[in-house]
């Protein structure tokens, strides 16, 4: 099952959006900290109300590009972002997209996709992702117990999926989730495998 874009407009016009924090998630803003080079060219598909965009900003980062299906979502963030030149918002399909990314940040993103395109976002990613590129982010480490989205996993299951596509650098529980979902998320750090 693919979610269209009629169901996540549809979710933003009724403000049907439990996976909204209102900021930046603490493992994504702690792992903005650690990174010196502000002229990466970053990618944040599915990026919802962009607040990790506001605080890559914020920390002078310089080149961001964000994506997401719904045409509700993206009218708004246009609004916000008028006029930076530091930020591109496209309204489209994430697996139609094409470029070249020396960073994608995963943020409530795999979680919204349905089982059965798992393996087509690993190989997405790492076609969009330059050499040595780095998919880093938050992964749910639980079983919702229902139908999604959100769909959930393990770090087992996470860590056989993306080691055909990367090189897992980091692949642990988080301790600085916020409160609600402590114990439950994965903090990463992929590394693109080169094509021999």
């Amino acid at each position: 099952m693919k979610l269209e874009k009629e169901f996540w407009d549809d979710r933003y016009l009724n403000e049907n959006t439990g996976w909204d924090i209102g900021y930046a998630s603490t493992p994504l803003s702690s792992y903005v900290d650690s990174i010196d080079n502000k002229n990466l060219k970053i990618l944040i598909p599915g990026c919802g109300n962009a607040y990790e965009a506001e605080y890559l900003i914020e920390k002078k980062f310089s080149n961001i590009t964000l994506i997401d299906i719904s045409s509700v979502l993206t009218g708004r963030i246009k609004k916000k972002f008028e006029g930076d030149k530091r930020v591109t918002i496209l309204n489209k399909d994430f697996f139609e997209h094409e470029g070249k990314y020396d960073l994608i940040l995963e943020q409530t993103f795999f979680c919204s996709l349905d089982l059965s395109m798992r393996t087509e976002y690993c190989m997405k990613m790492n076609t969009l992702l330059n050499p040595d590129g780095i998919l880093a982010g938050v992964l749910f480490n639980t079983d919702f117990g229902k139908e999604g989205p959100p769909f959930g996993g393990s770090k087992t299951e996470y860590k056989k999926l993306f080691s055909k596509f990367f090189d897992i650098k980091i692949l642990k529980e988080c301790y600085n989730s916020i409160q609600p979902r402590a114990g439950k998320e994965l903090f990463f750090i992929f590394k693109k495998i080169r094509k021999k």
